[in-house]
C-alpha cells in the first residue's frame, strides 16, 4: 500500500471520527456546527501544510536531478571534446 494512501486514509479516518464524536456530543445545534467548522479548518490546514511538504520535497528532488543531468551532460560534452582533439591531432601531424 503506498504511503499517500495511508495517509489520505489516515486523515479521512480522523474527520469522521472527529464529526462523529461532536455529532453525538450533547451540545446545542449552534456550538456543534462551529465545533465541525473548526476542526474542519483544522484538518484543511494539516492538510495543506503536509501537501506543501511533500511539494517542497518533490521540488527539492527534481531540481538534484536537473543538476545531476546537467553535470553529466557536461562531462559527456568535455569528454567529447577530448575525444574530438585526440582525432584531431593526428591528422594534422600528417
Amino acid at each position: 500500500m503506498s504511503t499517500g494512501k495511508v495517509v489520505l486514509g489516515t486523515v479521512a479516518g480522523l474527520a469522521v471520527g472527529g464529526i462523529l464524536g461532536i455529532l453525538f456530543a450533547p451540545e446545542k445545534g449552534s456550538v456543534t456546527r462551529q465545533q465541525i467548522l473548526d476542526k474542519g479548518n483544522d484538518y484543511a490546514d494539516d492538510l495543506k501544510s503536509k501537501y506543501n511538504g511533500i511539494a517542497e520535497t518533490l521540488k527539492e528532488k527534481f531540481q538534484a536531478v536537473k543538476n545531476d543531468a546537467e553535470n553529466i551532460a557536461q562531462s559527456g560534452k568535455a569528454k567529447f571534446d577530448e575525444v574530438k582533439n585526440e582525432i584531431n591531432r593526428p591528422a594534422a601531424n600528417y
